[in-house]
């Protein structure tokens, strides 16, 4: 009996080690043996080293192929006299951007619409001789657009004098042609910064090819093709506006199709269609190169991108459907001057020419078309709304929201009833692991975050810049994919062992298994809940998706669905006593080859989008922490991770590679690290660049009878995060920057700039500020006060109301008493209601506001809040702003305008170094005193510098050493500090801070004495005298007097360790140091004749003096 026992648990151990398991039973003494396969569940950690290698570059090349991947540009002979030329839209867009910045009021924009109004008359000489083509050009009157959501909500954009190029193409004998029209629109005017030739040159050289190929093909249409070639719509959207409620052309309008840009070049996709889903059904049809994601709809639509289009104006005030396309490549150019004609990427303007002309020859022959109210044609639309989506770039697929809630719904019982069925079977021990399972998902989240987040928040401390990225957008990768990828995998890691412990507690009370295979049991089980927990968390995101209606809950159902029948069809078994085997990889590959197929380019497309809004992140320059767009990557990218990544991770616990990929995303990571550190690629590049405004300010704030002389000044900030420092070193002109004052510009605030009292009073007279004068008063049954407001030359400016105190008012034109502004209830944010007003130069600058006060306002204002907030803006270039622009670093590139408008100057501060100064303080040391060194040798000196500052140096006990620092930009009062005055990591504190300002000087301090001569026969170490080293001064601060400072607060850190003197060595060569140190008071002291006294480590050829000063008014010596 002994014998057969042995030969049973040999051969259980023979079977473990080759994959299978015998189990063995006892059932009235006899014996049962049960075979059962488990297999080795260890896999090749170079098998997942190249899978993760073959998903990355799946992903990048379904990327490239459904993004970057341009049709070839035709030319005129090629495309034919009806197709549709990039090579002759192009010239029209270099056309327009000769004429260099175009915004409403200039001369250039005049010339801008000249040109098109001279190629529109050309498309109608030339056109089909059936086609008749009327061009207008539409000069609009004064009119006032308020709109109640997105960008322009608490305003109301008054426009006057404003000119737009109206075409309309008809076929000649078909007269009801004319009533049912499709409106095709785009703006030539752009911002002050930028020639535009992304927003929106490159619409309108698209729109006048598309008109001529429109012109020879209209005799076969159904309907009348309108082209807005509008002005106005950076100042508030009021060229369209104007064409609604003003020309009479707008009646026949029943869809609209806008294009615009946020970006240059690239595929031009449509991010809003609707409410009527016909538009993007037909174009779904006839596109040749369908681009469009739903999922760029629901992120504009939620208002996580701060913009707004003509398309809001069509929708919402005509009630028209239709489809908004915008060029999204290279947003970080958007609205900076690098929106430039060279980065207008080949193709681009074909891949839109050629799918806006197959759709338009569609819908205008079409029979049906939705009528031109949309809303009141289909009342509640939430259901017929379209999810859409492209395959690729080579198809689009389209179905209605009701169809998805059917689809979505379907989805989800069959999953909930699949579930139900499996934990009832499983019993409590299935409910238990599920749990369990699901809080491995919330532990990816968790961790995923924060690893992710940590990063966030250090990069602004130890980068030159709070976004090291934004020129080199696959940084983030490193920076951000690699701590949330691997926060994912600890996370799940974390909940995987959790429920292996409470599997094997489970199976051991079972005991129906022997010891010996019972463990590899329990894992393979564990690795199978955690796959089924990434489907039960995509059920959790659909069934939230389905219930609130939102489109890109398809995404959700791809990535449920399509591993789960991957699972089911390879893993699943109806046989709950059946052992479980290891997950195949042919599970994981079909289970996630459609989801990254569908999916992956779009991520990447939303992500490179968000990167290259850090460029505008702070619209209110100051007003959010430097990390907060860190942040906003960090979570985007770890909530993409945790939810992508739950299928792939649950098969790496149990194999043998998980130490080979958690060294391998360390060192992706320390090698991005080491790139934004090193500076080997900078933040920022001439193409694409900071974002900075130079502003000529006058700011004559103050009661009107007051009579206080203007201030003026040149003020310099940015909404790109970060401090100004380098900026202003290059510029020269004495400016200072700090936070101790907010600047009002009344449709925005700077709540951190620059600025320069240099030559401020050159450039602008006493006659361009604005008056504001109360014509009266009445008390008398309401309190109703009217202001006159005179802007002077300004056409373009912004008035704020106080609502507290206000509670309607009205304004009018003061020359022809025209009403602009009616009285009716307006909304507001944050307690004022802004006016926007811009116009062409005939537009009135005399205005009449009368104000009605709400009936419990107060007479007098106790908290000096003001009443009225003017600002005028005017397009000129005074002696200041134009010296400054040019010497502005080429890297940044700058919009620039006068304005009448609100500053102090912080001081430098010295003060003892801290952990987040570590880098500067190496950078700063490496520059002095080894400027020469270029890449990879100064890397490699700053990171021995930064290590050797970080491990600390080592120094005989109860001696002290600290390393000061010299820092501009923010005052000490405005520090914000975490950490512990007393733990130090080599010189510096541990301590952190939101506001740590830009290191200008260092200095080392120390009682360690090594450079002085040794007292006495045994050579003992001198105590009592403090000594200086490491004096230095970045080279565009020098001539400050920061040196001074840092050399008298070593004097004082010196005292305050009951030092009698403090000493250095200069160098002999260096006639400005020793200049510098005299005058503060050292004296040289002779060295005896043979001495040999130490002194630095440096070149042979160096020969130093040796300077001393007392600290107690005796005499300095080295008694």
């Amino acid at each position: 009996m002994r014998r057969r026992k042995e030969a049973v648990s040999a051969e259980a151990s023979k079977g473990s080690s080759s994959g299978d398991a015998i189990d063995k039973s006892t059932d009235g003494g006899a014996k049962v043996y049960t075979n059962a396969y488990i297999g080795n569940p260890r896999r090749s950690s170079f098998v997942w080293l190249a899978l993760f290698l073959i998903i990355t570059y799946c992903c990048s090349a379904i990327y490239n192929y459904q993004f970057q991947n341009m049709p070839v540009p035709l030319t005129a002979d090629q495309a034919g006299k009806r197709g549709f030329s990039e090579i002759e839209a192009f010239k029209h867009v270099k056309s327009l951007t000769e004429f260099g910045p175009h915004p409403v009021g200039s001369d250039a924009l005049n010339l801008a619409l000249q040109y098109v109004l001279e190629a529109c008359q050309t498309i109608k000489k030339t056109a089909h001789w059936e086609v008749d083509v009327e061009v207008d050009l539409f000069h609009a009157k004064s009119g006032a657009n308020r709109l109640d959501s997105g960008l322009f909500a608490g305003r109301t954009l008054v426009y006057s004098d404003l000119k737009n190029v109206v075409v309309r193409i008809l076929p000649k004998y078909l007269s009801e042609a004319k009533e049912h029209s499709i409106l095709v629109s785009s703006h030539i005017d752009t911002v002050f910064a930028t020639e535009g030739a992304g927003d929106c040159s490159s619409c309108i050289g698209v729109m006048l090819e598309l008109a001529r190929g429109v012109s020879q093909w209209a005799h076969g249409l159904k309907r009348g093709v309108i082209f807005l070639f509008n002005t106005g719509e950076e100042e508030g959207l009021s060229g369209a506006h104007s064409f609604i409620t003003q020309h009479p052309w707008s009646n026949t309008v029943h869809m609209a199709i806008d294009l615009e840009a946020m970006g240059i070049g690239g595929k031009s996709s449509i991010f809003q269609a609707g409410p009527h889903p016909w538009a993007i059904e037909n174009f779904a049809m006839v596109a040749k190169y369908p681009s469009g994601q739903i999922i760029a709809q629901d992120f504009f639509s939620s208002g996580a991108l701060k913009s707004g289009t003509d398309f809001q104006v069509y929708k919402e005030l005509a009630g028209l459907s239709g489809l908004d396309f915008a060029y999204a490549d290279n947003s970080a150019v958007y609205h900076t001057k690098n929106d430039k004609l060279e980065l207008l990427k080949k193709g681009s303007l074909q891949h839109l020419g050629e799918n806006m002309l197959a759709f338009l020859l569609h819908i205008g022959a079409a029979s049906d078309f939705p009528e031109r109210n949309a809303k009141e044609a289909e009342g509640d639309t939430s259901n017929n709304n379209a999810i859409y989506f492209d395959i690729l770039g080579t198809y689009m697929v389209v179905y209605r929201q009701q169809f998805a809630n059917m689809l979505h719904t379907s989805v989800i019982l069959q999953s909930l009833l699949i579930w139900t069925t499996s934990l009832f079977m499983g019993g409590i021990p299935a409910v238990a692991s599920l749990a369990l399972s699901c809080l491995s998902v919330l532990f990816m989240w968790i961790f995923s975050l924060g690893f992710s987040f940590l990063v966030a928040y250090i990069l602004p401390l130890i980068s030159s810049s709070p976004v090291p990225y934004v020129s080199s957008p696959w940084l983030v990768v490193g920076l951000f994919g690699s701590p949330a990828f691997l926060g994912a995998l600890t996370g799940q890691h974390l909940g995987y062992l959790l429920l292996q412990k409470y599997l094997f507690n489970v199976h051991s009370k079972r005991r129906q298994l022997p010891p010996i295979i019972q463990a590899d049991v329990v894992r393979l089980e564990a690795e199978r809940w955690l796959y089924k927990a990434g489907s039960f968390q995509w059920l959790i995101l659909l069934t939230l998706g389905n219930y609130y209606k939102i489109g890109s809950s398809y995404l959700a159902l791809v990535w449920l669905i399509s591993p789960s029948f991957a699972y089911g069809f390879f893993e699943a078994t109806l046989t709950p006593a059946r052992l479980p085997k290891p997950l195949k990889l042919v599970t994981l590959l079909i289970g996630l080859a459609t989801p990254i197929l569908l999916s992956a380019g779009t991520f990447i497309r939303l992500a490179a989008t968000i990167i290259g809004g850090m460029v505008r992140l702070d619209r209110n320059p100051g007003s959010t922490p430097e990390w907060l767009g860190n942040f906003v990557i960090a979570a985007f990218i770890a909530a993409l991770l945790s939810v992508t990544l739950v299928y792939l991770l649950s098969y790496v616990h149990i194999s043998g590679a998980k130490r080979a990929i958690i060294l391998a995303t360390l060192v992706l990571f320390s090698l991005s690290l080491a790139i934004v550190m090193s500076c080997v690629l900078p933040p920022f590049s001439e193409d694409t660049a900071r974002a900075v405004n130079v502003v000529h300010v006058v700011d004559a704030t103050g009661r009107p009878d007051e009579g206080l002389d203007p201030v003026s000044y040149v003020s310099l900030f940015s909404t790109t995060p970060g401090n100004l420092n380098k900026e202003i070193e290059q510029i020269n002109e004495g400016f200072v920057c700090g936070r101790n004052k907010t600047v009002d510009f009344v449709t925005f605030s700077v709540k951190y700039g620059c600025w320069s009292y240099n030559d401020g009073r050159s450039g602008w007279s006493e006659s361009d500020i604005p008056t504001i004068h109360v014509d009266s008063d009445a008390k008398e049954n309401g309190r109703i006060t009217k202001v006159s407001i005179n802007t002077k030359g300004s056409v373009r400016w912004a008035l704020a109301i106080n609502t507290e105190e206000i509670e309607d008012f009205e304004l009018k034109d003061a020359v022809i008493s025209e009403e602009l502004i009616s009285v009716d209830k307006k909304n507001s944010v944050d307690g004022w209601h802004i006016i926007q007003f811009s116009g062409a130069k005939n537009s009135p600058t005399l205005f009449y506001l009368i104000l009605y006060w709400k009936s419990d306002s107060s007479t007098h204002n106790t908290d000096n809040t003001p009443l009225l907030k003017l600002r005028t803006d005017v397009n000129r270039l005074t002696p200041i702003t134009e010296r400054v622009l040019a010497k502005l670093p080429r890297l940044c590139r700058a919009s620039q305008v006068a304005e009448l408008f609100p500053a102090v100057s912080p001081e430098i501060i010295v003060r003892e170094a801290r952990l987040e100064d570590c880098w500067e303080v190496a950078e700063t040391h490496c520059s002095s005193f080894f400027p020469d060194y270029s890449f990879p040798l100064d890397f490699v000196l700053r990171m021995d510098r930064l290590v050797a500052m970080l491990a600390g140096f080592t120094i005989p006990n109860e001696c002290k050493r600290t390393c000061l620092v010299a820092v501009t930009g923010s005052s000490f009062d405005e520090f914000i500090l975490f950490g512990s005055e007393d733990f130090k990591i080599g010189g510096f504190d541990w301590k952190f801070s939101l506001n740590k300002g830009y290191v200008a000087g260092i200095l080392t301090v120390d009682t360690v004495a090594d450079f002085l001569p040794r007292k006495g026969p045994l050579r003992q170490r001198r105590t009592g005298i403090a000594y200086i080293s490491n004096v230095a001064v970045r080279e565009n601060f020098r001539g400050k007097g920061i040196a001074k400072k840092l050399v008298a607060k070593a004097e004082s850190q010196a005292r305050s360790w009951g030092c009698r003197a403090i000493a250095l060595h200069c160098d002999l060569k260096n006639p400005v140091a020793s200049k510098l140190y005299q005058g503060q008071g050292f004296k040289c002291i002779k060295i005896p004749e043979g001495a040999n006294w130490p002194q630095p480590k440096t070149s042979p050829d160096i020969k130093f003096n040796f300077m001393m000063k007392p600290l107690n008014n005796s005499a300095a010596s080295l008694s």
